[in-house]
């Protein structure tokens, strides 16, 4: 099977955000995606971002234009958020994002009326139906196909970082899970989700996708849910591996080091210097480390086996490529990931007000809402830290 691999600008940004609607009163979700998106319809046809369904109606998700910076992707976010507020205010309907709701429960939920929905929860039966997670997704553009596997290899090895950064989903369906991205775990339960295979080049994808389409697994390349996939139409790999951001500063932060680390994996292949890489079984064990302890995890940062705390390991990586951020125009963005390190990740926030509300979760919603809401667009953020 020939897959092509579409042309994109180097290092170029695309955005997906997906959000929760909830009740503003109650903080439970609710199923009004579809007339939501019927309402906007008409007025963002000819803008640069979109706002579309997911899998479910209590669900819609923002998607940026292709921006040469983060900043660039981030204002088409903020741009869509603005006209969805336009609707949902009269509506009584909030926004929030975690990587899942504190207390909503899988069977009040309504899946949207698609076809590929209804085949998925056909399929896949009760994990499927358990699927209330919400998550990011960062697109970065690979000039070379060529380039494609080596890099995704080498960002595997950067993916507890990423998941420590945003894990935001302690809870799940009124219980505290004790893991700080249960998402995660849960999310790897559908077919083709979880780890990449580590697959060598792009001949060996397009065979893998072969044998995927002929066995009935799979229809086309986007069934393939991995933690970091290509995304052959847009010319890009796909980091998929994160919780849903509950700010727009922490997506912009989490979205300036995965473009920088493609960039410098870019520039370390183009110099004919082999990329870092550990075995899979310390990419699974780092995965699940950074699930259960969040930023306090261990992890497994060389193929020799050594054990660093994740913080200190992602902040001698930020000391080496803070240049390559700075050359892509996103420092300030990247100096946001130490906010998140010091100020704590929205996991630990929300356990923070549940502990100070006697464990009630609706209190925890509601500490959402008002951090989206009233958390800092990134230009404020940006102008705050006093550049």
């Amino acid at each position: 099977m020939t897959v092509p691999f579409a042309t994109s600008a180097r290092s170029s940004v695309g955005l997906e955000w997906e959000l929760m609607l909830a009740d503003g009163e109650s903080g439970d979700l609710v199923p009004r995606a579809p007339e939501l998106i019927a309402a906007l319809e008409d007025s963002t046809a000819l803008e640069r971002y979109t706002v579309t369904g997911e899998l479910l109606t209590n669900t819609v998700e923002v998607t940026s234009g292709i921006g040469s910076t983060v900043a660039a992707a981030v204002d088409d976010i903020a741009d869509a958020i603005a006209a969805i507020r336009t609707v949902t205010n009269p509506m009584e309907v909030e926004l929030l994002c975690a990587g899942s709701h504190p207390f909503a429960q899988w069977f009040d939920q309504q899946v949207t009326d698609k076809t590929r929905y209804h085949k998925l929860i056909e399929r896949t039966q009760w994990w499927g139906r358990n699927m209330m997670i919400w998550g990011i997704h960062v697109h970065v553009g690979v000039e070379d196909v060529n380039k494609v596997f080596p890099i995704i290899n080498a960002l595997a090895v950067y993916l507890p970082h990423l998941q420590a950064l945003s894990a935001s989903s302690p809870f799940w369906a009124g219980d505290r899970t004790g893991y700080a991205s249960n998402r995660s775990l849960v999310f790897q339960q559908l077919p083709t989700a979880g780890l990449p295979w580590p697959l060598q080049n792009w001949s060996e994808f397009e065979s893998y996708l072969h044998d995927m389409v002929a066995t009935g697994v799979i229809a086309d390349a986007t069934e393939v849910r991995w933690d970091i996939r290509p995304a052959p139409r847009w010319g890009t790999i796909e980091v998929r591996a994160c919780d849903g951001m509950s700010t727009l500063p922490e997506l912009a932060a989490v979205a300036s080091l995965v473009q920088v680390l493609v960039e410098h994996f870019s520039r370390e292949l183009d110099e004919g210097r082999p990329l870092p890489s550990i075995q899979p079984w310390f990419v699974r064990e780092n995965k699940w480390r950074a699930a259960r302890y969040g930023l306090d995890a261990r992890i497994i940062v060389d193929s020799e086996g050594t054990q660093r705390p994740v913080r200190d390991h992602l902040r001698e990586t930020m000391a080496q490529l803070e240049d390559v951020a700075a050359e892509l125009k996103c420092a300030r963005e990247f100096a946001g990931l130490e906010t998140i390190m010091t100020q704590g990740a929205s996991y630990a926030r929300q356990e923070l007000v549940a502990d100070a509300a006697d464990g009630d979760l609706r209190e925890v919603v509601q500490h959402l809402i008002r951090e989206f809401r009233a958390g800092p667009t990134l230009r404020e953020h940006l102008a705050s830290l006093g550049h």
